[in-house]
Order: C-alpha cells, then structure tokens, then sequence
C-alpha cells in the first residue's frame, strides 16, 4: 500500500520568530469550516466535525501542508482541534478491500520497521532530513473488528535526541483504506490520542463504500493488516525480493508524522479568532 505521502517535519523547525506572525496570518486566510458541520472526505467519506473543530477541504489542507513546511499534495484532508493540541490529516488510498483475517505479531512488526531504518534514513538524507530511528510501540497496533480500524503508535528518535510519536489509524473501506495520521505533542499524546479516537466515531464511508458492502468481483488487495503499518507495497516487494529499491521510498515516508512543538502555532483558537478555555 502507498503509505503516507507527505511529510510532516518537526514543529520546532516550522516557525522561525521573525516570520512567525506572518505565517499565523497565512493559517488565518485558510478557509477553516468550523464545527459543529459536516466534512467531506473526497467523494469516499464523511466526518463529523463538533463544535471546538474546523475542518479543511483537500485544496486548503495543500496549503495548510505547505504552510508547515511540507510538500503540497492533494487529496488529503485536515481535521483539527480548535485548542491547538492536535491535528490530524486524512487520504485514501484506492487499493482495493484489504481482508482483515491476517494476525498481527507486534514483535515482527517492529523488526522489520527498525530494519527500514537505514533505507529510510538514506533517503531522509538525500531530502536533507535528519536520520530518525525506531525505538519501540507507543501503542501495539491493534485492530478493531467491529469498526473496521487498525491503529498503532510508534516512538521515534532523530539524530538530535527528540522523542517524537507517529500515531496513525487505517479506516478499512470496500475499495481501499482511508488513513488518518495524528499530529501531537508526544507529552499530550495520551490525552489526544483519546479525543482523536472519539473524533473518528464521527467518521463514515458513504453508502456505496463501507467495508461490509464488499461484493465478489470487488478488487482486492494484495496484502493484509500487518502490509497497512509496515507499508503495503515494500511489503509486497519484500516477498519478490526488492525490499532494497521499495523500502527506501516507503519507510521515508511513513515515519514522518511527528508531533511537536504544537505551541509554535500559538493554537489553532487563537489563530482563528477563539479564546482558549
């Protein structure tokens, strides 16, 4: 599976002080639907979005990426707190139905994402990126049969000795996955995780697109649960034998989500014109 493509650097390099008051007017200028409403997903996917949230359409999430000092893609989308404690950005991934009778082992897991350590980082270099490394599982993944959702939480230490945390969920769908990666402060990451999963109880495919809508002639995906964290294609390659060419492009990507410095946006209320409460 193409996992993440975008990166989302540390936020203690995304405001430099003698910009930071323009760049807080440029996150103003975005066209934030704030809640209570409704979010739309592309044409796969609906969100609720409460009072104390905003929400940005694929157009505005490109230059919300941008403006945080990642390359602008499209087709992602950007739910967010109101407080400033998190945020998070959400893209499908047409794979096709990924079957969800696979095992998870946690421990094979995390071998084979510390081995994509030195591929990644090659590349993180050739990005002029510093090397990250895989300490261990914030969160085991685990996956919830009943809605259809894997998450998992890995620890993360770059060259420089920040801790950050890549917290992500997969949203099983019957023509692909839908990502949603958290962005927090490692320190919050316990309480926002928690308002996160609530948030995503206000997540749906659209009728026509829901995991238990899968009919016999539906494309399936070549790989299972454990593909979705590891990265689904270098996990596909891993069996043909060309872990060395995939890996390095997938485990440069994944890894990125790092929550931190969350401050440095002052908080997306008082970005919007909100007081804290």
């Amino acid at each position: 599976m193409r996992s993440v493509t975008f990166l989302l650097l540390f936020w203690s390099a995304l405001v430099a002080a003698q910009d930071n008051d323009s760049r807080r007017e440029e996150f103003a200028k975005l066209a934030w639907q704030k809640g209570p409403t409704e979010g739309r997903i592309g044409d796969k996917a609906t969100i609720t979005v409460p009072e104390g949230f905003v929400f940005l359409d694929a157009a505005n999430t490109r230059r919300f990426l941008e403006l945080n000092g990642n390359p602008p893609h499209d087709g992602h989308y950007t739910f967010a707190s109101t407080h400033g404690n998190w945020w998070s950005v959400f893209t499908f991934n047409p794979s096709g139905y990924v079957k969800d009778d696979e095992t998870i082992d946690p421990d094979a897991l995390l071998k084979t994402l510390k081995e994509s350590d030195g591929p990644g980082n090659d590349e993180r270099k050739r990005l002029g990126m510093e090397a990250i490394h895989t300490e261990g599982w914030q969160v085991p993944p685990h996956y919830d049969t009943q809605t259809k959702r894997l998450e998992w939480g890995v620890k993360l230490r770059s060259a420089g000795g920040e801790l950050v945390v890549n917290y992500t969920s997969r949203l099983l769908g019957r023509s692909g996955v839908m990502s949603a990666i958290l962005v927090s402060d490692p320190n919050r990451l316990t309480i926002d995780s928690e308002q996160f999963r609530t948030a995503l109880q206000g997540f749906t495919y659209v009728p026509g697109e829901r995991y238990s809508e899968f009919k016999s002639g539906d494309k399936i995906a070549q790989y299972g649960l454990a593909a979705l964290i590891v990265g689904g294609a270098a996990a596909v390659a891993t069996k043909k034998g060309f872990w060395a060419a995939i890996v390095a492009f997938f485990a440069a990507f994944w890894k990125l989500i790092a929550g931190v410095a969350v401050a440095a946006l002052a908080g997306l209320g008082k970005i919007l014109g909100r007081k804290k409460t």
